[in-house]
């Protein structure tokens, strides 16, 4: 049985705690820059092109907090070393999302939550190619989609609180829901044995319990 939402939470403050400066910071630095980019209308091609590379960046830096490895600030800008497969699983991501967008909003929903996992199955292992990603990402949310919907109104709901703060708040919100999400990624992660064919190779996907 998977760790509740609320102890994810929990952990998530645990692991954040004595590094609060270094997440709000990175974040911020983070936010600054996607949302300069996003700004300038003749830079919006620049925000797409660099939003694969930096969301891979904040997985990186998110799982290290997460898991209490060595942290650094740079990590955000470590998904540029990537930045090919970055961008291709990016833009294939919007592309999956919106496609179900066009139906429905509520498919285009759950579109979302099932490739919400894919940069950081791609900061575990870069050697994935982007659709392996995205579709590993989509095996491991299966049955835990509403689990992350929930955890997400959570932090939806805490985000409403942080508007009262004249938007202070986020520079909190922002970092704890980011570890929190490398939380519940860890949770529910699994191990993909590759059995290999003449003709290709299969991903069997066996559980592993999370170690938290």
């Amino acid at each position: 049985m998977k760790t509740d939402n609320i102890v994810l939470m929990r952990m998530a403050r645990e692991s954040l705690r004595g590094r609060w400066g270094l997440a709000i910071g990175t974040f911020l630095v983070y936010s600054l820059i996607m949302g300069a980019f996003g700004a300038i209308p003749k830079a919006s091609i620049i925000s797409l092109l660099i939003a694969g590379s930096m969301a891979l960046g904040v997985a990186m830096f998110s799982l290290s907090i997460s898991r209490g490895k060595e942290a650094r600030l740079e990590q955000i800008f470590e998904g540029f070393q990537l930045f090919g497969k970055a961008l291709v699983t990016y833009l294939l991501m919007i592309l999956f999302v919106v496609l179900w967008l066009l139906l429905l909003i509520i498919p285009g929903i759950i579109a979302a939550l099932s490739y919400s996992m894919t940069f950081y199955i791609l900061a575990d292992d870069n050697s994935l190619q982007p659709r392996q990603a995205l579709d590993r990402s989509k095996q491991m949310m299966d049955g835990y989609k509403w689990k992350l919907f929930y955890l997400c109104l959570r932090f939806f709901l805490l985000a409403l609180l942080c508007i009262l703060t004249l938007g202070i708040g986020f520079l909190w919100l922002i970092p704890y829901a980011n570890i929190a999400s490398a939380k519940f990624y860890d949770d529910i992660k699994e191990k993909a044995v590759v059995v290999s064919f003449g003709f290709g190779k299969i991903y069997l996907v066996s559980e592993v319990h999370s170690l938290d």
